[in-house]
């Protein structure tokens, strides 16, 4: 194992281990990073929710979500979320599954998630929202196809972010350090835009001071990084 890919590891255990500390990944959902070294390959943890993530196994996936090496392995079901955003996605290199409560409102009902907290920029452009059933009728609502997976990817299209009705959220990031705060604030965002929408009608972040709230976040990542490590490590 080469540095780059000992390191990609490390990185995605700690972002798995921040993840459940955080309340966005529990007994579901997953965290994915891109190979260092070869773009078509990513990484996921085979989580243990009994289990720290220092010991999961770690599972390398091809292009087409097939895991490689052993066969004895039994990958997420639903690994094509992050298989067919790599493909369409050459800037995401790390990819976030949550089934986070705060979030599910926002993708059953006519109400944008939109930025109200600064730390939120990224959601500037706003959040789609992929409704499984429109393309593909009535399913257990979860993405375990390439099919699935391409729908999926396709509405999300540029963003940052995409809701799945009824399901939870998908985030990506050019960075495992990006898609973690990302998928972090976000949620918050939505824990907070629902107050103020009981209080009244919220103000929320403009386009230029959300490309320069981004912009400020994006140069400093490592601060919350190493803030949930020490917080959850």
């Amino acid at each position: 194992m080469s540095i780059d890919v000992k390191r990609t590891v490390e990185e995605l255990r700690a972002a798995t281990q921040i993840l459940v500390g955080e309340g966005i990944l529990d007994g579901f959902g997953h965290v994915s990073t891109r190979h260092p070294e070869q773009p078509d390959r990513y990484f996921m943890l085979l989580r243990n929710v009994d289990g720290p993530a220092a010991e999961a196994r770690v599972l390398e996936l091809d292009a087409d979500s097939n895991p490689i090496g052993p066969g004895d392995v039994r990958p997420s079901i639903e690994r094509f979320i992050h298989g067919e955003i790599y493909r369409q996605r050459p800037d995401v290199l790390a990819v976030v599954h949550t089934h986070a409560p705060p979030l599910i409102p926002f993708g059953v009902c006519n109400v944008a998630l939109r930025p109200l907290y600064h730390m939120c920029g990224f959601l500037e452009d706003g959040a789609s929202v992929f409704d499984i059933r429109k393309e593909h009728g009535t399913t257990n609502m979860l993405v375990t196809s390439y099919e699935l997976g391409q729908s999926l990817a396709a509405s999300l299209g540029r963003r940052a972010m995409v809701l799945m009705r009824g399901h939870g959220a998908t985030v990506v990031g050019t960075s495992l350090k990006e898609a973690v705060f990302r998928s972090v604030y976000a949620t918050l965002n939505a824990q907070l835009q629902t107050v103020a929408m009981q209080l009244g009608q919220p103000t929320f972040l403009n386009t230029g001071e959300a490309k320069l709230a981004d912009e400020l976040h994006h140069a400093v990542l490592d601060r919350p990084w190493e803030y949930w490590v020490k917080k959850h490590g």
